[in-house]
């Protein structure tokens, strides 16, 4: 018998029986009684293992501790290394779920109207070119095709031509859905003329983010490893546009597993500057919009994955509260963060889109039943040129700093003259970006199968920053850090609050990290819209500096969109909406395109 066994033995109460259970009746089962399993585990190993965990034990302490770790701990990873293996399936949700709903909280600001009004006259006659139509807001297509002057047909036609066309600038597609797209304008033109009309989204080609399952079509994450997964139902995103007569064009191309712009058919480009990349995870949809392929997308956002590309590539992106739009169907990345929103030319056209896709589904257990929220429908009136009533907050010191810009001050000048009210605030000087640890840990356990088995080496982006590197890293966090990150969550959570018992709605530079963070965490709805242009000299890049690729340089330097966003309550997206749509006219720059498209 070694020693360490010795040791052990004679530390288990006598009667104990190797399971943990006692031979004497009525005694309790006790800790680290049950079979040693694992690798051995020394003081020096502990001692070691500190530095990935920044603690420090005694030399006692590491002793103890490697004396019975593999009894007390090691069996705690039967589920994964054990004869008991467990492998739990795609679909199986955490028990615990985020609430974005504190006790207490009013959602009184929700508008339970379902009328949404045009924002601009929808009587302008068809264009004739077929670019135009295609660069046209939803709201005007919609139009189009309601009074029979445009037929679904002739639109998807145009779109499916624009994506075949362009693609090899862009390489935002990832499945063409032809078929599918022709099969389904078709439809909508034989039911608009017998009159069956379903709303503003019936006849409107989009395209998805391609990690939403659609049935009998390829649903590949942008990942190697899933380039052949063909999904047996849609996702209910999916279903609901379906439902609204809207045609699905394209699954258009995500960073892989959703993570920046680079795919496994390469990189996804910014039609407003061909040289760099269009920013992620919805490179495909932020892409996509901006060239005019599509009528609108739909992406998703985890941590900044619908603002990113938004602000890159100069659209309009809706990330609506958590759990106000059912993620069944969709890729899981980290259970409590994601969400999926609309990404388009402009404010109405993601209200309208965000009104069809709204709503509980059996499948998500985080998506909130609408009679919690008043409605899951928006309202807003365009005719009004101004909002007295609204209170705007804004963090001065971030609008004199990086990444504010010119563009993002005179956005608090146009809230001024919109007659909006503008009202200084702030938050306490806390560890944002330690919430970073939820993200990682859930990441990592959605794809521990993926990481274990090594097919995530088969990642094109295989660099420190890229998701194989964190997914190994993230099996060495802490799990007590984890629950600690989760109780500073609902900290940051009731901060949030407090802001917003005295403002209406917050108006921030949108790829301020603190905010991407906090409100990714916390699930606040944002707006990100183009408010103006700047001048770059480097090209913009969501990975860290490599000093071996470094960033094509312009002189001149070139002319790029630049947006704001807007953070909303809690399910108040109506009033964001509002807000953003006045903006919008008052920035007067979301009609202009990318030149070359």
């Amino acid at each position: 018998m070694s020693a360490l066994a010795a040791a052990l033995q004679a530390q288990t109460p006598s009667g104990q029986l190797p399971n943990g259970q006692s031979a004497t009746p009525g005694a309790p089962t006790a800790f680290g009684t049950t079979p040693a399993v694992g690798p051995e585990v020394s003081p020096a190993t502990l001692a070691e293992a500190e530095k990935l965990v920044q603690i420090e034990m005694t030399a006692k302490d590491q002793a103890q501790a490697a004396l019975n770790w593999r009894q007390q701990m090691a069996p705690l990873y039967e589920r994964r290394t054990g004869p008991k293996h467990l492998e739990l399936e795609d679909t199986l949700a955490p028990a615990t779920q985020w609430n974005p709903v504190l006790p207490g909280m009013s959602l009184n600001g929700v508008d339970a109207s379902t009328t949404l009004i045009t924002s601009d006259d929808p009587h302008l006659p068809l264009p004739s070119n077929d670019a135009d139509i295609a660069f046209a807001p939803v709201w005007q297509l919609s139009h189009w095709i309601r009074s029979k002057q445009l037929t679904s047909t002739r639109l998807t036609e145009i779109y499916l031509d624009r994506l075949e066309r362009f693609d090899g600038k862009l390489r935002c597609v990832i499945t063409l859905t032809r078929e599918r797209a022709l099969r389904h304008a078709r439809q909508a033109d034989i039911e608009i003329a017998a009159g069956t009309y379903l709303g503003p989204l019936h006849g409107i080609p989009w395209g998805a983010k391609d990690l939403l399952d659609t049935m009998g079509i390829p649903t590949t994450y942008g990942a190697e490893p899933y380039r052949n997964r063909i999904p047996d139902r849609d996702a209910a995103v999916v279903r609901r546009l379906d439902g609204a007569g809207a045609v699905l064009v394209a699954k258009l191309s995500l960073g892989a597993l959703a993570l920046n712009d680079i795919w496994f058919g390469g990189q996804t480009m910014n039609p407003w500057l061909l040289e760099e990349g269009s920013s992620g995870s919805s490179a495909g949809p932020g892409a996509a919009v901006a060239a005019g392929l599509v009528g609108f997308a739909i992406g998703s956002e985890t941590g900044g994955s619908i603002v990113s590309p938004s602000m890159r590539c100069g659209v309009t992106g809706l990330r609506p509260t958590y759990g106000r739009v059912p993620r069944t169907g969709a890729m899981t990345l980290c259970w409590s963060l994601d969400k999926l929103g609309p990404m388009a030319r402009g404010v109405e056209d993601t209200a309208l889109v965000l009104n069809a896709i709204s709503g509980p589904d059996s499948g998500d257990l985080a998506s909130i039943a609408a009679a919690a929220t008043g409605s899951a429908r928006l309202a807003f009136n365009a005719r009004t040129s101004q909002m007295h009533d609204v209170t705007v907050g804004y963090f001065p010191q971030w609008m004199k700093e990086a990444p504010a810009t010119h563009v993002d001050r005179a956005a608090l000048e146009a809230v001024k003259r919109l007659g909006m009210k503008l009202v200084e605030v702030s938050i306490p000087n806390w560890p944002y970006d330690s919430l970073n640890l939820i993200l990682f840990a859930e990441a990592a356990a959605a794809f521990e199968e993926l990481t274990l088995s090594g097919l995530v080496d088969q990642l094109k982006a295989q660099t420190p920053d890229a998701w194989p590197n964190c997914f190994r890293q993230a099996r060495f966090l802490s799990a007590v850090d984890f629950v600690q990150a989760d109780r500073m969550r609902r900290k940051v959570a009731q901060e949030m609050e407090r802001v917003f018992s005295r403002v209406q709605l917050l108006l921030v530079p949108s790829l301020r990290d603190e905010m991407l963070v906090i409100t990714n965490n916390t699930g606040h709805p944002s707006l990100t819209l183009r408010a103006g242009f700047v001048e770059v000299s480097e090209a913009r890049s969501d990975w860290a500096p490599d000093p071996q690729h470094p960033l094509p340089k312009f002189s001149p330097p070139r002319r790029v969109p630049h947006g704001v966003t807007l953070i909303g309550r809690l399910f108040d997206e109506g009033l964001l909406c509002e807000a953003g749509l006045l903006l919008e006219r008052e920035f007067a720059v979301a009609s202009q395109r990318p030149p070359g498209f």
